[in-house]
C-alpha cells in the first residue's frame, strides 16, 4: 500500500493544497493520502488558528474524494508536533504501507533544522514539489540529496517532468513539479482580515466555516488604525 502523508498547519486549507494532492496522487499511484494538520507546531505561528478549526476544515475539505483523508493524530497527541513522532506513529499503525512524505522545496531544505531529521529521512520516501518562486536548482546545497544541478536546471525549465534519486537514506526522493496555483494560507488570511473577498480560493464550505467563526478576523485596534469599514469580515 502506497500512502501519501501531507502535513502542514493548513491554515486554511485551499484549492492549492487539494490541486497538488489530487496531481500526485494519480501521477505516483498512491492507494491513499493522509492530511495531517499540524496540532501544536515547534515554532509557534502568527495568526494560527485553534487544531479544532484546521482540523474541522480539513475534514470538509477532503471529505468527498475517496482517496483523501484527514487524520488528527498531531492535533490529539500532547506537547509539540513533530514530524518524526507522526511517521512512527504511521508505521506502527501501517507497517506494510510505503510512505511518500510530500513537501515543497522550501520545506525540504528546512530538514536539517527537524528533531532527528536523520530518522526522518529513513521512514519515508520524498514527493518533493515545486513551489511559487522557488527553483530545483536550490536542492543542490541540501546535504541529503545526491544530484547534479544540470538535471535540477532540467526540471526548472521543465525539459523532464519527474526526477527520482536516492537519498543517503535508501529512501527515493522524487522531484516534480505540480500545476502552479497562486494561493496561499497567508493570503487567504490577509483577505478575511481586510474584508476582502475569499470566493473561489478555496472550498465554499470552509469560507462559511471561517465567517461564522470568526477566523483570521482583524481585531478592532486594527480595524480603527486601517480604516476598514466592513469589520474584517470576509465576503
Amino acid at each position: 500500500m502506497k500512502i501519501g502523508v501531507f502535513g502542514g498547519t493548513f491554515n486554511p486549507i485551499h484549492y492549492g493544497h487539494l490541486r497538488a494532492a489530487e496531481e500526485i496522487r494519480g501521477r505516483f499511484g498512491l492507494d491513499r493520502i493522509f492530511f495531517i494538520p499540524s496540532g501544536n507546531p515547534p515554532l509557534k505561528r502568527k495568526n494560527l488558528a485553534g487544531a479544532d478549526h484546521r482540523l474541522a476544515m480539513v475534514r470538509m475539505a477532503v471529505r468527498d474524494n475517496p482517496y483523501f483523508e484527514a487524520l488528527d493524530i498531531e492535533c490529539v497527541r500532547p506537547g509539540k508536533s513533530y514530524t518524526v513522532n507522526t511517521l512512527e506513529q504511521l508505521l506502527r499503525s501501517y507497517p506494510d504501507a510505503d510512505l511518500y512524505f510530500m513537501l515543497g522545496i522550501d520545506v525540504f531544505l528546512d530538514i536539517p533544522n527537524w528533531r532527528e531529521p536523520e530518522k526522518i529521512l529513513a521512514m519515508a520516501n520524498f514527493i518533493i514539489l515545486s513551489r511559487p518562486g522557488k527553483n530545483f536548482s536550490d536542492l543542490f546545497q541540501s546535504p541529503y540529496l545526491d544530484i547534479k544541478k544540470t538535471q535540477l536546471s532540467n526540471l526548472d525549465r521543465g525539459e523532464i517532468a519527474l526526477y527520482t534519486t536516492v537519498l543517503q537514506s535508501g529512501k527515493k526522493a522524487l522531484l516534480t513539479g505540480v500545476t502552479p496555483i497562486g494561493i496561499s494560507s497567508t493570503e487567504i488570511r490577509k483577505c478575511v482580515k481586510r474584508g476582502v473577498s475569499i470566493k473561489y480560493l478555496l472550498p465554499e464550505e470552509i469560507k462559511s466555516y471561517i465567517i461564522s467563526k470568526g477566523l483570521y478576523r482583524a481585531n478592532r485596534k486594527e480595524l480603527n488604525r486601517k480604516g476598514c469599514v466592513t469589520g474584517g469580515q470576509c465576503l
